[in-house]
């Protein structure tokens, strides 16, 4: 079980900037900042961490995000359209994941693999 993600970023401000926007559909705000360190989540509680990258930042991560409905997928995709990010994967039913796996793939500003889910029936 995942409690929270830490992403050590290139740019904090440009991070926050396009996951506080990009995975506003989903609810998701800004709870909690200190410094250069910046959590987002829904709720109270920050389920990403966002910090100033202390090594190598050019490995590939995947983080999947969850997302309520289809609706809420689709209203991320269009997001990052709007925000003209490079988008790996339109909203679609992956079957082959499990039966109502819906999900959208976009990349951050530091290239990782961002998935937003909805696991509908």
């Amino acid at each position: 079980m995942i409690d929270h993600i830490t992403l050590q970023v290139s740019d904090v401000r440009a991070s926050r900037a396009f996951y506080e926007r990009l995975l506003a559909p989903c609810g998701t705000q800004v709870v909690a900042e200190d410094g250069d360190t910046v959590g987002l989540g829904r709720g109270d509680k920050a389920d990403i961490w966002i910090i100033p990258a202390e090594g190598r930042t050019d490995r590939e991560l995947h983080v999947a995000f969850g997302a309520d409905s289809r609706d809420h997928v689709d209203e991320v995709h269009r997001t990052a359209v709007e925000m003209g990010v490079d988008v790996l994967g339109e909203p679609a039913l992956l079957p082959q994941y499990e039966p109502g796996y819906y999900a959208c793939y976009v990349r951050d500003p530091d290239g990782h693999n961002i998935e937003v889910v909805a696991r509908t029936v």
